[in-house]
């Protein structure tokens, strides 16, 4: 074991003194997942609002006329845009030119109209052809319904002459009634999946996908040793002393797996804590597939630097999986995008079910069970890789 450690010791102290390591463990995959974060719009200005445009005139000065807008400005479906320096010609022509969905016009005497039980009609310009004005139309219809019977209600309720009842409170009554019906539709999603501000995060795709692809780009480094060691002959000079062979593949192994693994804590803390990616929800699950993942990488890492006979060929072995496993894994363009017979072939690449396991997590919200197969796959590819690269190693030796 202590010479597994020494051997382990020695890579770790070559590595670290060579600026590529350190550029393409950390530098890379910070500024690629800034760059894509971009790209896909993971670095918002600030919250937007999905509500449909609507202007807003009232030329009556009526309490009912108020409640209407009050209703209206707490839709979840439009946004008034009001400014009382625009006429009704105005709004018409904001609306023809694009920047309005549409456009309300109270009318003078609405408020009136609409206590005394009288026919009344709001203004409305909109492209009634357009999907956005059915949706505007029926929160409109809506809410105006709900000022009329609020209205026929209370004039009921007074003439009752109920005691205790007037007007007023009977209205107020009858719209706070609306604001929690009988029955009601409730979307919900998993309590694990906190979105910031209203939103989902791009970056809890993007974080995962760079880590990974950067962490197999590293591997350049790491094989290069690899395969000086071997060029030199330092490999086979040792293997004449009590090292014996699995120790020396070993201790290779070993400094790799630190090497990646300590840059998936670092990108991880950096991603929780600056990108506010969510991979702390479950750390235990979180820490399980980048162990797996680290394994699998450091695996691949070791079967390049066996393979490989020259420096140029490591680097040539290194950067070809990067582009094919993290292109084919969804790396860059998630794969539920595309259809299932690429997200087969998808997941062929080790680099997909790191990122199952890693989006399960902080995108999906999903529990400790749902990295248990990813992380199971990355340790399958992991042992795969490493009997191939003592197989390699063994076939190479006896030559």
């Amino acid at each position: 074991m202590i010479r597994i450690f020494d051997i382990a010791l020695k890579d770790l102290m070559q590595l670290s003194r060579d600026f590529k390591t350190f550029m393409f463990l950390l530098i890379m995959p910070i500024l690629f997942t800034f760059l894509f974060g971009y790209a896909f719009g993971g670095f918002g200005g600030g919250e937007s609002d999905s509500r449909l445009p609507v202007g807003y005139l009232s030329q009556d000065d009526n309490w009912v006329t108020d409640k209407l807008h009050d209703l209206l400005a707490k839709s979840e479906v439009v946004r008034l845009q009001e400014n009382r320096f625009l006429s009704s010609d105005d709004l018409e022509k904001m609306v023809a030119d694009g920047d309005l969905a549409a456009a309300i016009i109270v009318p003078k005497g609405y408020g009136k109209s609409v206590l005394k039980d009288k026919t009344v009609r709001l203004i409305v310009f909109a492209d009634t052809g357009t999907q956005a004005w059915t949706t505007i139309e029926a929160e409109l219809l809506t809410v105006a319904s709900r000022v009329d019977g609020a209205v026929r209600t209370a004039t009921i309720l007074e003439g009752m002459k109920l005691k205790g009842v007037p007007f007023q409170y009977a209205f107020d009554q009858t719209i706070s009634a609306w604001d929690k019906p009988p029955i009601a539709i409730s979307e919900t999603s998993s309590l694990a999946i906190k979105k910031e501000n209203g939103q989902s995060n791009p970056l809890a795709h993007t974080s995962p996908g760079m880590m990974l692809q950067f962490a197999i780009a590293g591997l350049l480094t790491a094989a290069q040793i690899i395969v000086t060691e071997r060029k030199s002959r330092t490999m086979q000079r040792l293997l004449t002393t009590d090292t014996r062979r699995i120790h020396v593949v070993l201790g290779h192994y070993l400094a790799i797996f630190l090497l990646i693994f300590t840059q998936f804590t670092i990108l991880i803390i950096f991603g929780q804590y600056v990108l506010k990616v969510n991979y702390l929800r479950l750390p235990s699950a979180t820490l399980l597939v980048a162990f797996c993942a680290a394994l699998c990488i450091s695996a691949l890492g070791l079967l390049i630097g066996i393979f490989a006979k020259t420096e140029e060929q490591a680097i040539t072995f290194s950067l070809i999986p990067m582009f094919v496993f993290a292109g084919l894994g969804g790396a860059w363009v998630p794969l539920e995008v595309t259809g299932p017979t690429f997200q087969a072939i998808g997941h062929l690449s080790p680099v997909a079910w790191g990122m199952d396991g890693f989006e399960n997590i902080c995108a999906r919200g999903l529990g400790f069970n749902s990295v248990l197969i990813p992380s199971l796959a990355l340790a399958g590819y992991a042992l795969f890789f490493f009997v191939l690269a003592v197989w390699r190693l063994n076939a190479s030796e006896e030559k």
